[in-house]
Parts: structure tokens; C-alpha cells; sequence
């Protein structure tokens, strides 16, 4: 990936407020790849004290969708058209990292899915995996 693009990236995901206030952080840009981590804040669980849907909704689209830009060209950002989670058990743990990757890029629609594990002690659980579609358009 070169350092342009890898740039872009970061300071796009610097503008994203929701990312700043899930305590979300960058952790990885590669060509059609994006590592997202978030800590399990007291304010980002739901009434059984299990991390949020919400929260791992809002890192794994934003992996996704970062993967996507990763291969577009440098005049275009993306929106989300659509994207679906499995929620596959419960986000117990210190944190959730969502990786997301590309799976078939286009110039109108780009599919997408990403990947997001609980961490605690050391070990990973996936608890939800995202696919969906993006949709390229003007910087």
C-alpha cells in the first residue's frame, strides 16, 4: 500500500467522531484490509454488561468499509448501501478488534465483510462477522 493512501485512511478515520467516542482505534491498513480495535467502555454495554451490538456494528462497517477505500482511487470515499451482521455470541471481554477485507472490489459496488472478536485474557472469540456493500463515491 502506498503512503498516500495509507494517509487518507488515517486522517479519514480521525474525522469520524463515532470512532473517537467508542475509544475506536486504527490498528491496521493494508491494500484491501483494515484492523479496527475498541475498548469495551462502561458506556458502550447493554443491561446484561455484555459489550453492545452497536459497538461492534459501528468498528466492523467502519473496517469494512476502510478496506473498501484501500483499493479506490484517491478522489473517492465510500458510503455504506447496505451491510448485515450474525451477532455469534456475546462481546465479553476488554475490548472487540474488527477486521475487515474486501471481497470482490468494483468501480459502483465494492462487497465487503469483516470479522469481530472479543478479547480477553489474551485469546480471541469471534462474536460477529458483517457482509455488505459499499458504495464508491466523490472525495
Amino acid at each position: 500500500m502506498d503512503n498516500e493512501t495509507a494517509d487518507r485512511i488515517r486522517e479519514s478515520f480521525e474525522a469520524q467522531a463515532m470512532m473517537h467516542t467508542l475509544g475506536a482505534q486504527l490498528t491496521q491498513v493494508a491494500d484491501g484490509a483494515v484492523e479496527i480495535t475498541a475498548p469495551i467502555l462502561p458506556t458502550a454495554t447493554q443491561q446484561q454488561g455484555f459489550g453492545h451490538a452497536g459497538l461492534t456494528f459501528s468498528i466492523g462497517d467502519s473496517a469494512a468499509g476502510y478496506a473498501a477505500l484501500s483499493l479506490l482511487p484517491l478522489d473517492c470515499e465510500v458510503v455504506t448501501a447496505e451491510i448485515k451482521i450474525n451477532l455469534l455470541a456475546p462481546a465479553v471481554g476488554d475490548a472487540l478488534v474488527a477486521r475487515g477485507h474486501v471481497i470482490k472490489p468494483g468501480r459502483r459496488l465494492v462487497v465487503v465483510s469483516s470479522d469481530v472478536h472479543a478479547l480477553k485474557d489474551g485469546a480471541e472469540t469471534l462474536i460477529a462477522v458483517l457482509q455488505g456493500t459499499m458504495v464508491p463515491v466523490p472525495r
